[in-house]
């Protein structure tokens, strides 16, 4: 199927006319329903079981349609751009096609194509084998409209108690969602593993914190140094893992997806929260003792790219609106209103969780 229309909703049609979407589930995400329709059960059974604790039933007006279309790849009568990878990284993953009212992004590795832009919401290819890029891009629905709320991204994990909040960012590979689900494991709720939205509150007295409903990816190292994790590794895997050295298990690109509700029980993810901390990591395997420090933002502004995250490929300005700005002044402003920590020295997960929860019980 060749696809020559440079418009999203024409793209749309033809590409859903000889398809039968019957095939729906609905989604909470805070006080945002999204409904995804499908031309396969297995596809919304997938999302489903992935999405369940903010699954709806109900007659709910949906704010997003996404529709996801399993098929062979289509193809587009239109110029690609190349995506250049993110600093650090070296392989192109993504390339997109700018429409008058909208964007094709297109993953190179595997094939498949989301179209978005005026009201229309798309993921076409081989979805069953891709199902962890149809997650990312029902999250990304989710996180647009928070941004042209005026909400800013931060890359970081985030967990709460009853009354405080905690976010933990930190640079490639300092152990974020490891360290949060250290602190499920001493009892906090999870809320969010690896982009966090924030905004002031309305009477000026704090941030708010929005979580995404993006689960944890851990390798067998954080999973087997921690006895409600353990559980997501296969058993024929266990031995396997179990004779690799500790620096070896730090550095293994093999994740497992943690469904809270089954490693902690019900009712333990909820997305939205107060952001009373921000813990930086910025500590090393091996050196020396691990440190927790407070720190003053404004002056440890070398902390800051730590945190701050660029929406990409995924997000589109709706026409006529004006997204808040993403500078760092206005990152800033925000992390003002709460109190920022850094963690130095060496790894250490468990120490970390213990001071983490002594101030989230302050």
């Amino acid at each position: 199927m060749k696809l020559s229309s440079t418009y999203t909703i024409d793209i749309f049609h033809k590409i859903t006319e000889n398809q039968p979407l019957i095939h729906d589930l609905m989604l909470r995400f805070e006080f945002m329903n999204i409904h995804v329709k499908a031309n396969r059960i297995d596809i919304i059974n997938e999302l489903e079981h992935y999405f369940r604790p903010f699954v709806t039933y109900g007659g709910a007006a949906a704010d997003i349609t996404v529709t996801v279309i399993e098929s062979t790849s289509p193809e587009f009568d239109c110029e690609f751009i190349i995506k250049q990878p993110d600093p650090g990284k070296t392989k192109i993953k993504e390339e997109f096609c700018e429409l008058p009212d909208g964007r094709i992004v297109k993953k190179r590795l595997t094939g498949m194509y989301f179209i978005f832009g005026n009201d229309v919401n798309v993921a076409v290819g081989p979805c069953l084998k891709n199902h962890n890029q149809v997650v990312n891009f029902i999250n990304n629905r989710f996180i647009g409209h928070k941004l042209q709320q005026g909400w800013l991204l931060g890359h970081a994990a985030a967990v709460k108690n009853r009354r405080r909040g905690m976010a933990v960012a930190g640079f490639s590979g300092m152990g974020k969602s490891t360290l949060a689900l250290h602190l499920m494991s001493l009892g906090t709720i999870f809320v969010s593993n690896d982009r966090l939205l924030i905004n002031i509150i309305p009477d000026n007295s704090g941030v708010a914190m929005s979580g995404v409903a993006k689960l944890p990816r851990i390798n067998p190292g954080t999973a087997l140094n921690n006895s409600d994790l353990v559980s997501v590794i296969p058993e024929h895997e266990k031995e396997k893992f179990k004779l690799l050295g500790m620096d070896e298990l730090w550095n293994l690109e093999h994740k497992y997806d943690v469904f809270l509700d089954e490693c902690f029980g019900d009712n333990r993810f909820e997305l939205e929260g107060i952001m009373d901390y921000l813990i930086i990591l910025n500590w090393s395997m091996g050196e020396g003792s691990m440190q927790m420090e407070k720190v003053d933002i404004n002056r440890r502004r070398d902390l800051l790219p730590a945190f701050m995250k660029s929406p990409g490929l995924f997000y589109l300005p709706e026409p006529g609106k004006i997204a808040a700005s993403a500078s760092e002044e206005a990152y800033l402003k925000l992390l003002s209103k709460c109190s920022v920590y850094e963690l130095s020295g060496n790894v250490d997960f468990q120490r970390a969780a213990q001071k983490c929860l002594m101030l989230l019980e302050q």
